[in-house]
């Protein structure tokens, strides 16, 4: 079995819990928004036993990772997942952004491009907020800090899974529900203000030279078109639509992620 490495860095000032197992190339998952890395614990053995050493954080307010009140933005996630890299003394890595994290994986890409081997990004868009999304995810945060992460947890868990999981996968339901419900709200907001300012990526992806694999839930509630949009900017992007998934397709459909995410790697040229 790969060996199983996990601590707390110091990272741009805050404290950063990881997990990092196994031994090989590099292979960095990022969680979205208010979930955590425990997401990835199904990826984390598989891709582990693969070959792959994988490494997969809390980002700044989440999870065991310190909590940054007010606003984060997208740049700062990226420079924190790039000072972690630093930290366990990894040039490069294949990069898998979920959600709120895809967008993280292409400001990595944008603002540190060397670190950044392939780009996988799953369930997310690649535009920036228009006036009205800018607002939108501002009420979003002032509803969190003011009715707590058990109301937000219930409030979007249908969105977060197909209904066909919840009625289906309770069991995911409940995981998914104890992350929302779990995580920081002081870090929820924070990240919801940063979200409601990122840049536009779409300039990115057309000039990405590097492999990119979008993966998309089927039944993805958030994704109108998103997906396909990103895979046909980035030039030989693949897309993969997972069946029987929403918005999660690594929980909900986790053989038929794992297999969309394997065969992408083990196409990587070297």
């Amino acid at each position: 079995m790969p060996d199983v490495r996990a601590g707390t860095a110091r990272i741009n000032g805050i404290s950063m819990t990881y997990t990092d197992r196994g031994e090989g190339p590099v292979l960095l998952l990022l969680h979205g928004h208010a979930y955590d890395r425990s997401m990835w614990t199904r990826q984390v053995e598989v891709f582990a036993g693969r070959g792959w050493r994988v490494v997969a954080p809390d980002l700044r307010g989440f999870g065991g990772s310190e909590v940054t009140e007010g606003i984060v933005y997208t740049e700062e996630f990226a420079d924190d997942v790039a000072g972690l890299l630093d930290h366990l003394e990894v040039e490069q890595a294949v990069v898998l952004g979920f959600s709120m994290s895809g967008q993280i994986a292409m400001e990595l890409l944008h603002r540190h491009p060397d670190r950044v081997r392939a780009l996988v990004v799953n369930d997310t868009v690649p535009e920036a907020e228009d006036a009205e999304g800018r607002r939108r995810r501002h009420v979003t945060a002032d509803a969190i800090l003011t009715g707590g992460m058990q109301t937000y947890g219930r409030n979007v868990l249908g969105r977060m899974l197909a209904e066909s999981t919840v009625e289906s996968l309770p069991g995911v339901a409940a995981e998914v529900l104890s992350m929302l419900q779990d995580s920081p709200a002081k870090g929820a907001a924070a990240a919801m203000r940063g979200r409601a300012e990122r840049r536009d990526f779409t300039d990115l992806l057309r000039g990405a030279r590097i492999p990119v694999l979008v993966v998309v839930g089927a039944d993805d509630v958030f994704d109108g078109g998103a997906g396909r949009r990103m895979a046909e900017l980035a030039p030989g992007a693949e897309l993969v639509v997972v069946d029987g998934a929403g918005h999660t397709p690594n929980l909900e459909q986790p053989a038929a992620f794992d297999d969309a995410l394997a065969g992408f790697l083990d196409r990587l040229p070297g």
